[in-house]
């Protein structure tokens, strides 16, 4: 009996040791490759040094990748098969790479469900802007508003993981219909002739828009098809109502998401001029008054 458990020992022993030398064999085969690889890449100039990193990079990665497979299969004996071990190393790796996988489940949610594309303009969370790129772990965004009024392009690259999808709700300017209601408001005193302010402020919204309303139209024709969206109105109105400021006149109107500002340049030049030349409409607006006392002499 202890005749044959030195041999199960001794075996034991030869088959740690024949292992020791196979993981240090693979070792110093995988650094030799390394060593290789990394000459040949050479040294690159200033400009060309990420790229060398990002070759590097990969090298290291690779070798690791094929150095725990093939140790792995080696010293872990219960495996029954290679597959077994990738799978369990795939699902580990899955849990100590979660969010690169998020990053392509929702870079396939973009490419498949389509909520927003390359070209339209999006809010999602806290960023705004128009889609410029579309990769695997992240999509691209050339930024609006922020510290810009009017929603006016910042010239900032946003780049937002694809993972964000899942997360945050998107608002998309261009899907379904390629317009949105945008206000414009403008205080009158409350002796002015507000009705007659309406009727001039109404008159010039449909000048500046009437070239508009066909496309309007068709537009909300083909998202009542694709898309639950109706309005019973579609034409610009003026609203008012009383304000703490007198009486307010709010414009309201369909306009290309992108061309807010240029339409609140045109309407705030047509408000001016137009009331400017009326004596019964005075625009009002909040002012603060400075009155000295002339009894009071200078403060010593």
């Amino acid at each position: 009996m202890e005749n044959w458990i030195d041999y199960l020992d001794t075996i034991i022993e030869h088959d740690i040791r024949w292992n020791i030398y196979k993981t240090i064999a693979i070792l110093f085969v995988l650094w030799l490759i390394k060593k290789g690889a990394y000459k040949l890449i050479g040294i690159k100039k200033d400009a060309e040094m990420k790229r060398m990193y990002h070759q590097r990079k990969t090298v290291q990665y690779t070798l690791v990748f094929i150095g725990l497979l093939l140790i792995g299969n080696i010293w872990i004996s219960n495996f029954q098969s290679i597959t077994t071990f990738l799978g369990l190393l795939s699902a580990g790796i899955a849990i100590a790479l979660k969010d690169i996988f998020v990053n392509i489940a929702g870079w396939m949610l973009i490419y498949i469900k389509k909520p927003f594309d390359v070209g339209d303009r999006i809010q999602i969370g806290e960023f705004k802007g128009d889609v410029v790129d579309l990769r695997l772990m992240h999509f691209s965004i050339l930024e609006v508003g922020n510290w810009v009024d009017a929603e006016q392009s910042t010239g900032r690259i946003i780049h937002i993981p694809n993972g964000k999808v899942f997360t945050d709700p998107q608002a998309n300017y261009s899907q379904g219909f390629d317009y949105i209601w945008n206000e414009q408001h403008v205080n009158i005193s409350l002796d002015s002739d507000y009705k007659k302010a309406q009727s001039i402020l109404k008159q010039m919204l449909t000048s500046m828009f009437q070239p508009d309303f066909k496309n309007i139209e068709a537009a909300l024709k083909r998202a009542q098809k694709e898309h639950f969206i109706s309005f019973s109105l579609y034409t610009p109105t003026v609203y008012a109502k009383i304000h703490e400021r007198g009486i307010q006149l709010s414009l309201r109107y369909l306009c290309n998401p992108r061309k807010r500002r240029f339409f609140e340049q045109m309407i705030t030049e047509g408000i001016l001029d137009n009331f400017k030349t009326e004596p019964s409409i005075r625009i009002i607006y909040p002012t603060t008054s400075i009155i000295l006392d002339p009894r009071e002499g200078p403060t010593p």
